[in-house]
């Protein structure tokens, strides 16, 4: 389906309502991957602004509807796959634990889209492709909150789905993982102020701070709630059920080996 192409909040509104038509296998579970082929097949018909406003409209984590704003833009600093070091950038988040997940398991990797302004590169959120070992989609585990119930990937993250060991519906980077957002530019060397000074050294989750003139929460905000959550079991946020997705073939990122003359 080509989106009716409009702006603002009616964008985001077409988007969600375009994936609750498409959808098929009853929840949206670890299913950004979805959003993302949505966005990029139909990104030939868009500015590259529209692009970007689509791409702020759900939650690489969780998979559900995000309005995107000030208050839900995370500022992380994360791994590029090509092994040539870090990328600071902002995701928008249904809600924080999600910056946790990100920090274990997203790295990040280009790709050239079409766009009606021409091919565009852009960076990407990217996890590692699960159907690598689609067996452990079917595997049973232990869900000891919402309901305390044993249950399988394959349950829960319906989308989740492998064909001839490629997962169905994703979108590939440029080195081969599975795009399921977005990394957005921030503006370069740009200097964090936070709000209020005198607690700069106090981790304040829920703190907005100013980024060049884009206002974030900064994911070192979230350090002690991030360290409490693991040691309670991920219960909250999506609970397992990303992170036992992303952990079926997590991204090993190979070092770069600076050549030297001989």
């Amino acid at each position: 389906m080509r989106p009716v192409i409009v702006t603002g909040f009616l964008i985001l509104a077409h988007l969600w309502l375009s994936y609750a038509w498409d959808g098929k296998h009853g929840n949206r579970n670890a299913a950004s991957h979805l959003w993302s082929t949505f966005i990029i097949n139909n990104a030939a018909d868009m500015k590259p602004s529209q692009v970007e406003l689509f791409f702020s409209g759900f939650c690489a984590v969780s998979g559900s509807p995000v309005r995107p704003n000030d208050y839900n833009r995370y500022l992380l600093t994360l791994p590029l796959v090509s092994g040539e070091g870090e990328r600071t950038g902002a995701m928008h988040y249904c809600c924080w634990p999600c910056v946790c997940d990100s920090q274990d398991f997203i790295r990040v990797d280009t790709l050239t889209i079409p766009t009606n302004h021409g091919p565009r590169q852009y960076h990407f959120a990217v996890v590692g492709n699960p159907c690598e070992n689609e067996e452990a989609l079917h595997k049973p585990f232990h869900q000891p909150f919402y309901g305390g119930r044993d249950t399988t990937l394959a349950r829960e993250a319906r989308e989740v789905r492998c064909i001839n060991g490629e997962l169905a519906g994703a979108t590939m980077s440029d080195h081969g993982f599975v795009i399921i957002s977005m990394f957005f530019d921030l503006p370069i060397d740009g200097s964090l102020t936070v709000t209020n000074p005198a607690t700069d050294f106090q981790m304040q989750p829920g703190r907005v701070s100013d980024y060049n003139g884009v206002q974030v929460q900064h994911e070192r905000e979230y350090a002690g709630w991030c360290e409490d959550r693991a040691n309670n079991g991920y219960n909250s946020g999506m609970g397992e059920i990303f992170r036992k997705v992303a952990e079926i073939a997590p991204i090993v990122i190979q070092p770069q080996i600076a050549s030297t003359d001989l």
